[in-house]
């Protein structure tokens, strides 16, 4: 018999290398599929888990090899301590995103790190992750995963909005999901931060100081990303081809840098929901950034939404542990109109512990 209700402890790190997100979460199928999250934390990265996955583009596959069998490691001894601190008895899986250190998907090429059966061993309990890779494997982009969540927990808002490494979107489009990612936004913004020894722009305070630097805000709203169809997505190699070098290129002060990349971030964004009327639900550590939200409402003609913290922070790994629940149901948990996969399928390696 189906379960009708699943209690997941979920896992999530971005790009921004922000740190990782947890979740205990109960989602329950009652006519509807509705979720409850019951514990969250953020557990920020010590500096050398930050320095390697800040280069991990830098590094060999054999190397690669290496850190994700460390990876893994870190990852189960961080949710076990999160387990044990909150006493947590009745889990019936684990469900991981991993941490992206390769995303090449015109090269066939996808890689997760932290989904090896140590994890699984360490944690004595069951698995789910390495989401992307079937996809991938099936012609799709193996990205954006989060859509699927969107339609089926987030169903009231028109546009469901991300703004974390990347900024992506999904909505609902002649009875499909559409989604993809729109530009980079704290992937960017926070590398310029950092040369000020900062984490992160508070509130977007800086970018608010500086001025747009029009032949640059030109430059960037010309890449050729932009005018390509979905499904598309972004990953860091990207970022480091294409943006770092054409910013850099310019000799800005930081503040300058910030404002104008901010500019760029809410043109883009309000490309794709200027649809007065419409609601959209934005999520991500980019809600934080007030001068950031203030550019997107000028610029679209929709109603910005920003929910509450645990939503705004964990809305992720929220859909990631739905994307576990779907996957041990044999549901589909990957879209095909998202991804561009040859088939909607139901995607995740599951890893048993051996007793």
């Amino acid at each position: 018999m189906i379960k009708c209700e699943y209690k997941v402890v979920a896992v999530m790190s971005g790009t921004s290398l922000d740190g990782i997100d947890l979740i205990y979460a109960s989602y329950l199928y009652d006519n509807q599929l509705n979720f409850k999250i019951h514990l969250s934390e953020t557990v920020k990265y010590p500096e050398n888990w930050k320095l390697t996955l800040s280069q991990l583009t830098n590094n060999s596959i054999e190397e690669l090899s290496g850190i994700d069998n460390a990876y893994s490691e870190y990852l189960a001894s961080v949710v076990l301590n999160f387990i044990n601190e909150n006493k947590l008895k009745d889990i019936d899986f684990v469900a991981s995103h991993g941490h992206t250190a390769l995303h090449q998907p015109e090269n066939d090429l996808t890689l997760q790190i932290g989904n090896q059966q140590i994890f699984a061993d360490m944690l004595k309990l069951k698995v789910i992750c390495d989401f992307r890779v079937q996809d991938v494997a099936s012609g799709g982009q193996g990205a954006p995963l989060v859509p699927i969540g969107d339609r089926l927990l987030f169903r009231e808002y028109d546009f469901c909005l991300n703004l974390g490494g990347f900024a992506n979107v999904s909505f609902e489009s002649h009875e499909e999901r559409v989604a993809f990612d729109i530009c980079p936004v704290n992937i960017v913004l926070n590398h310029y931060v950092s040369k000020l020894n900062l984490e992160y722009d508070d509130k977007g305070h800086l970018s608010s100081k500086g001025y747009v630097h029009s032949s640059l805000l030109q430059g960037l709203n010309t890449i050729e990303f932009y005018i390509q169809e979905p499904p598309k997505s972004l990953g860091l190699e990207w970022v480091q081809e294409y943006i770092i070098p054409l910013i850099d290129s310019c000799d800005l002060q930081t503040e300058d840098i910030l404002r104008t990349f901010v500019e760029h971030i809410a043109i883009q964004i309000s490309r794709v929901i200027s649809k007065k009327g419409k609601n959209v639900l934005i999520t991500g550590g980019g809600a934080y950034n007030d001068f950031l939200i203030g550019r997107i409402s000028e610029l679209s003609r929709s109603k910005v939404i920003i929910p509450n913290k645990s939503i705004i922070e964990f809305k992720e790994a929220l859909v990631f542990g739905l994307l576990g629940v779907l996957r041990e149901r044999n549901e589909i948990n990957c879209l095909k109109s998202v991804t561009g996969a040859k088939k909607d399928h139901s995607s995740g390696k599951i890893l048993i512990p051996k007793i």
